[in-house]
């Protein structure tokens, strides 16, 4: 079990998806562009293209960023099936699981823009009519998952991306029928688009945040007990970590002579911000201890570890409480 957390891996996974997310939205609006076999005045239609074609292959490289960073990040409970599987993740299944859908059918349509040539035109077209399939399911896994997903400068993004699209789309649509008429058209579907990713990053998929370096929690404490024994001295180590809305990893080390305790040490490490909180061990009991430790900011912490005795050295039935000073 490791004792040390990186948060980076967390961070490169939010800066990945929501990169991915703008690019794809960049893609899909040149895409629109192209269709209606009308480019910008200054560009010529190969420029475009290249553009739309470069930008397929970011939104790629972000995505499987954003996959192994989160493969790789101890905290979140991702297996390898959870990763591949819609729907079967613990964490916001419906939103994950409408992800991990999205990115595979991103990889599909991927495969047959690489088979373009062997395949007919129409075929080819009526797939590559996924790509709004791809970029409506990434909106709605960012709303749905994203830690960020309701902050101020979150959402202006998912706005902004979504009036975006929505404009491109209506303009696409209507301009061969309607003509000037689009304009007014294109700009309420702005305000539309942006309604209604405003209201659900602040209404019914709010980001609810679990406690970050709480103060007080009792979490279910797993881990287990070793013993090293030596000539006149032993070392009892208990590795362990907390499972709940404030998951922490912790450590308690004691050093014993024959019926007397001369040295402790104690660590605990919240998760996800990697925070310690140091100290010792006050009080030992077969099965449990306290301790006293001090965070960086000056900050005490009573910690009370609490387990059953299991047939092996595994904790069974624990808890770990913690509580200002």
């Amino acid at each position: 079990m490791h004792l040390t957390s990186n948060p980076v891996d967390w961070y490169a996974a939010r800066a990945a998806g929501i990169t991915a997310y703008l690019l794809l939205s960049g893609v899909v609006v040149v895409g629109l562009t192209l269709s209606a076999k009308k480019t910008f005045p200054r560009w010529p239609r190969f420029a475009v293209e290249d553009v739309h074609r470069f930008g397929g292959l970011l939104v790629g490289a972000f995505v499987s960023i954003h996959v192994v960073a989160i493969a790789i990040d101890a905290w979140l409970p991702f297996s390898f099936a959870s990763l591949i599987i819609p729907f079967v993740s613990r964490y916001r299944p419906i939103w994950v699981g409408l992800g991990i859908a999205t990115v595979e059918l991103l990889l599909a349509i991927a495969v047959s823009n690489h088979y373009r040539r062997r395949i007919p035109y129409r075929v080819w077209r009526r797939v590559h009519y996924l790509n709004f399939a791809v970029w409506a399911g990434a909106t709605v896994h960012g709303l749905g998952s994203g830690t960020d997903r309701s902050a101020s400068w979150a959402l202006a993004l998912y706005a902004i991306a979504a009036s975006a699209v929505a404009a491109a789309v209506v303009w696409r649509v209507g301009r061969a029928r309607l003509g000037a008429r689009t304009a007014p058209l294109a700009g309420i579907a702005t305000v539309i688009a942006s309604l209604l990713v405003v209201t659900l990053g602040l209404g019914p998929l709010r980001f609810r945040p679990s406690p970050w370096n709480a103060a007080d929690f009792t979490e279910t404490l797993t881990g287990q007990v070793g013993q090293l024994n030596g000539v006149s001295r032993a070392i009892v180590s208990m590795v362990g970590q907390g499972h709940g809305r404030q998951p922490v990893l912790v450590r308690a080390d004691l050093l014993l002579a024959p019926n007397k305790l001369l040295k402790t040490s104690f660590q605990m490490e919240y998760l996800p911000s990697g925070e310690l909180c140091t100290g010792n061990v006050t009080k030992v009991q077969a099965t449990g201890f306290s301790a006293l430790c001090r965070l960086a900011t000056g900050e005490r912490r009573s910690i009370r570890a609490q387990w059953q005795v299991g047939n092996s050295s595994a904790l069974a039935g624990g808890t770990i409480a913690a509580h200002s000073v």
